[in-house]
């Protein structure tokens, strides 16, 4: 609470995925407020929705126009402008509180103009350099937040707080599956062809289910396939899967090596069209360095990542905020 025992109206804002489940690690914090979402309509941000106030916007991202669909980006933006004005004209946030990314922009920019505090956390995707997001946006914070030593260093005026901490405790009992996922964003078929094809070479065996993306074509002979799952249901899937086959987000990452998994990552790749940059070979590059995950971008990689998963007892790891929840409880407390 502010000073005088004063309920801050927080806006909390992040685009899906990872992003969005940085917000949802702060809860200490923000439920102590009257506290909102605003997201984008995501399986993730459609769970948020059945218990917090939320308001959704649609994707945006620079990188859209680097893989050519610059009028879709603009469209979006456009969208996401009349939105956010909607939303801070009906929510009135003192305190908007963001993790990024594109989609968010817009509506830092406005609450900024419309004297709000804002709160510029950048994402746990970012070990070296600040994202563009942070970057675009660091002149409106009041409050910059770095989640690595590294990045602070290499990001005027901000702060380091690194939330990494590994699990020393068992894992807990798991079946002989394989849960292949491309997450919520984008399609990835190379992830898609990397499970089942490893599943017809007989590389992993037992049960598969997989999570293919929106109106992907698989052939799906032998595996349980589906388009998407609901929040709860991956977060079921994971406590369950021995395997995790996944994309390089931190999010994904994170949720699986929390729930005890051995986790592959497949990064998406700028230059193969499967993001807006490779900040995900940066993300899985510094995870597999810690013995945490294997990466694999070829079948042959792939076989690999599996042999050397099984011969090894996984690592759990997750994301402690307490010590940054603190340090904004302190910060809140002055902002009223």
């Amino acid at each position: 609470m502010a000073e005088g025992g004063k309920r801050l109206r927080v806006c909390l804002a992040a685009s899906g995925g990872g992003h969005v489940r940085q917000l949802l690690d702060l809860e200490p914090l923000w439920k102590k407020h009257d506290s909102f979402f605003v997201t984008e309509d995501s399986a993730l941000g459609r769970s948020i929705a059945q218990t917090q106030e939320t308001y959704f916007v649609p994707h945006v991202a620079l990188g859209q126009a680097k893989l050519g669909k610059p009028l879709k980006m603009v469209a979006a933006a456009a969208v996401s402008l009349r939105e956010s004005w909607r939303i801070l004209a009906q929510t009135k946030p003192d305190v908007v509180l963001t993790t990024g990314a594109g989609s968010m922009a817009p509506l830092v920019m406005l609450a900024r103009m419309k004297g709000a505090r804002i709160v510029l956390i950048d994402s746990f995707a970012r070990f070296e350099r600040p994202s563009t997001f942070a970057r675009l946006m660091s002149p409106l914070a009041h409050l910059r937040i770095a989640q690595a030593k590294t990045l602070a260093a290499n990001w005027k005026g901000s702060q380091a707080f690194d939330p990494f901490r590994t699990i020393d405790a068992p894992r807990p009992p798991k079946e002989h599956l394989v849960f292949g996922t491309v997450g919520a964003t984008l399609a990835f078929p190379r992830l898609v062809d990397l499970v089942t094809g490893a599943y017809r070479d007989g590389v992993i065996d037992g049960r598969v289910i997989l999570q293919t993306g929106n109106g992907a074509n698989v052939d799906c002979a032998g595996i349980e396939c589906a388009e998407a799952f609901s929040f709860e249901d991956i977060q079921a899937l994971l406590e369950r899967a021995d395997f995790v086959v996944c994309h390089g987000g931190t999010g994904s990452l994170i949720t699986a090596l929390r729930a005890g998994c051995r986790v592959i990552a497949v990064p998406r790749r700028y230059e193969l069209g499967e993001h807006y940059d490779n900040h995900q070979a940066e993300i899985t590059e510094n995870f597999r360095k810690r013995g945490l995950i294997e990466v694999a971008d070829t079948p042959e990689e792939f076989a690999t990542a599996i042999e050397r998963l099984r011969q090894r007892e996984p690592v759990r790891a997750t994301t402690d905020y307490s010590a940054l929840i603190d340090h904004l409880e302190e910060w809140m407390a002055r902002t009223g």
